[in-house]
């Protein structure tokens, strides 16, 4: 019984769950903003996906499925505070979110993970003044991941996987203008949904020397692909009363074709030593061809994309897993940071994100299951050329829970 409900209690959310928010103005370009993709327990080590161990899941790397022992479930959601500040003004927003659903099931040499977890947000609203002439920008949605990995131990100590992707969600973003004076505005509503198949592939090896270190090391590539983004657009001019209200009276749809655009190849390289249970320190390189995105719906000439990349390094530190008189001795203590270039170039400014992270996992229950908190402060663009810059604090709230599965009895 508790097996049944656990997975109709992952089906059931998986329907609930809803996209990504955010509250950056750099997610009005392309298809949003990119999202993490990796545990709690993978973030509040800067983000590194190359720890595999016979507990936790790795959403980053299916190689590391072959690595789980014992069935996993695992759930996360954050909170996040964002200062925007300009060169001359400054606003605080905040956003809740689900982050992923995900469950691993050890089949002896193979292993086997899936879940859903956001891919891009998109979440702003924008005024530009040119004159007496006013622009509102918003936008709303994103797209979301569901996933299917797989991972074999080829050989002691080397696995080898692939995950398949199925990327889905909404784009909704809304341009309205108004001019000094005049009674009437307008309205332009862009939406897509977006459609598409991704993969990845993965290899994980690690091995032992003298006094018990380990070593790891760990690549992933994701192909380039396409992705199907099936548009509509509505003009509406609108009647200004004076209370202030927006009314519609004269909507009208434009025939907007459907478009194909690529989904960026990425590349990632990790490697890092440690103690099985005690302690590791690793760091990984991303590099991501983001410059074949394109805008969905203008072409923006003071905006274009570029190869983004990132330097990420963390580790844990475990003072004594099996200690019996000390709580806290089994507790896994988190920290890392991450520096990345998000190949959005806006007025001839490279926006960079720089994030420092740490976190603990708190031992739960019986078996080896933990309630994992991570905290993350950094900050993302500039105030250089009319831009934004984000400063935040994110905090992030998971569950994993183990358990025994396909146990051979001995005795009814």
């Amino acid at each position: 019984m508790k097996q049944l409900f656990a997975v109709t209690l992952f089906l059931f959310t998986a329907t609930l769950f809803a996209q990504q928010g955010t509250t950056s103005p750099y997610s009005f370009f392309g298809i949003g903003s990119l999202k993490f993709k990796g545990t709690i327990e993978n973030r509040s080590m800067g983000g590194i996906g190359i720890l595999a161990d016979s507990i936790h899941i790795n959403v980053q790397n299916p190689a590391t499925a072959s690595q789980l022992r014992l069935v996993t479930y695992s759930l996360a959601g954050s909170y996040r505070r964002t200062d925007l500040k300009t060169s001359d003004d400054k606003q605080t927003a905040t956003t809740t979110s689900l982050d992923y659903l995900a469950m691993g099931i050890p089949m002896g040499k193979v292993g086997v993970n899936f879940g859903l977890l956001p891919y891009t947000s998109s979440g702003y609203k924008l005024q530009n003044q040119s004159n007496d002439v006013i622009t509102q920008y918003e936008g709303s949605g994103g797209l979301n991941k569901a996933f299917l990995a797989v991972g074999y131990e080829l050989l002691p100590g080397l696995s080898l996987g692939v995950d398949a992707n199925y990327n889905f969600g909404n784009i909704e973003s809304v341009a309205t203008t108004f001019q000094e004076d005049v009674e009437f505005g307008t309205r332009e509503i862009n939406r897509s949904s977006v459609l598409g198949f991704s993969f990845n592939f993965g290899a994980h090896y690690k091995t032992t020397f003298s006094n018990r270190l380990e070593w790891t090391a760990s690549a992933t590539y994701t192909p380039e692909t396409e992705f199907t983004s099936e548009n509509d657009r509505i003009l509406a001019t609108l009647l200004v009363l004076t209370n202030g209200t927006e009314t519609p009276i004269d909507l009208r749809n434009i025939d907007v074709d459907n478009t194909d655009f690529t989904n960026p190849s990425k590349i990632a390289l990790g490697t890092g030593i440690g103690k099985a249970k005690r302690w590791f320190v690793g760091a990984e390189f991303v590099s991501q061809k983001t410059s074949n995105f394109v805008n969905r719906t203008a072409d923006l000439g003071e905006v274009f994309f570029e190869d983004a990349i990132s330097f990420k390094a963390g580790g844990y530190y475990i003072p004594n897993y099996n200690a019996i008189s000390s709580y806290f001795k089994r507790v896994v203590y988190r920290a890392g940071f991450r520096f990345e270039e998000t190949g959005v170039n806006v007025n001839g400014e490279s926006i960079n994100e720089f994030g420092i992270s740490f976190g603990v996992g708190l031992p739960v229950g019986r078996m080896f299951s933990s309630l994992n908190l991570g905290f993350e402060v950094g900050r993302l663009g500039t105030t250089n050329q009319g831009l934004v810059e984000e400063t935040f604090f994110n905090t992030f709230i998971s569950l994993s829970l183990n358990d025994k599965w396909f146990e051979k009895r001995y005795y009814d």
